[in-house]
């Protein structure tokens, strides 16, 4: 539902989720309880061999499980393709879509255009990439080249299935911030189902500009978000009140766009915790919200009293 001119959405009819990648010691079907029990409206589901494999040989029938248990539990999904080594068991992230080897990122194609098939498959509102990081003795411009060639078979499929692809500005990488994405949308012609993954904490780490004034720039591809805390300059996925990003501007802003899709926590570097980061996260992003919506600043950290006093940050 759009808002009526004048009338931007409240930040509290945001909708929340929580990555698998940070539940990665759980199996799928516990992590997706676990998610609805807390009262999240969804997840963010990273296609990976603990989780939903997607090269394993009964995939369909697996998919269809997921769909089916996705509905049961009333919860969205986006679809992300970050798992660490679902390609390559020695390289993480390998191979990119940027590697110099055509067959290597070929095999990295074949996976997006799986991950916009699942995604039809389950109702996603989103699939989530990202460039990879440029190779040695690679040029920039070979670079964007080889990004733009092999993301347009997967446009294409996310055009015939209908599901939007949001490629993520990440630290480290060819495609590192929204000028970057620009520059991609620009080589490619602008196409329809190009979107933008717009992770919260990589805006406090490296945009010149504040996260929410970057929900704002990037409005009009917004397709899927992440978010955590963070620190400029330091590239760590921190628990909320850990860093230093004062939520409810960022979620007044968010909701502004009127952007519909999930608002996904991600930590996988404490998914050794990730049921208790889950619970913490889900009230804190709440409690951001609902200062957002009353024009407040930071909210306490996880776990606080509400009159408690506001954490500093360094």
């Amino acid at each position: 539902m759009t808002p009526a001119a004048g009338h931007p959405l409240a930040a509290t009819s945001l909708r929340f989720g929580y990555g698998t990648n940070g539940l990665a010691d759980l199996r799928l079907d516990d992590a997706l309880s676990l998610l609805a029990d807390l009262g999240y409206d969804g997840v963010g589901l990273t296609l990976d061999h603990m989780h939903l494999d997607p090269l394993a040989p009964d995939l369909a029938a697996r998919v269809s499980r997921v769909a089916h248990r996705l509905d049961i539990l009333g919860l969205g999904v986006t679809v992300e393709t970050g798992a660490r080594y679902v390609l390559d068991p020695r390289r993480k992230h390998g191979p990119s879509l940027l590697d110099p080897d055509p067959d290597a990122r070929a095999r990295r194609v074949d996976l997006l255009v799986r991950a916009v098939r699942i995604a039809a498959d389950l109702g996603a509102h989103a699939v989530h990439c990202f460039s990879g990081i440029t190779p040695d003795g690679t040029d920039p411009d070979t670079a964007w080249k080889r990004l733009a060639e092999a993301l347009a078979p997967v446009l294409d499929a996310a055009t015939s299935a209908g599901v939007p692809l949001a490629v993520e500005p990440e630290p480290g990488h060819l495609l590192a911030t929204l000028p970057d994405f620009h520059h991609l949308r620009r080589i490619l012609g602008d196409p329809e189902p190009l979107g933008l993954t717009l992770d919260i904490g990589h805006c406090q780490c490296l945009e010149p500009v504040s996260p929410a004034d970057c929900v704002r720039a990037a409005a009009p591809w917004l397709r899927h978000v992440q978010i955590e805390d963070m620190r400029r300059g330091v590239h760590e996925h921190l628990p909320f009140g850990d860093g230093e990003i004062d939520f409810p501007p960022v979620l007044a802003a968010l909701a502004a766009t009127g952007y519909q899709g999930l608002t996904v926590v991600e930590l996988p570097r404490h998914s050794h915790a990730g049921p208790h980061y889950a619970e913490l996260s889900l009230p804190f992003l709440r409690n951001a919200a609902a200062g957002a919506a009353a024009g407040t600043t930071k909210p306490p950290h996880p776990g606080e009293p509400s009159a408690t006093p506001e954490r500093s940050t360094p």
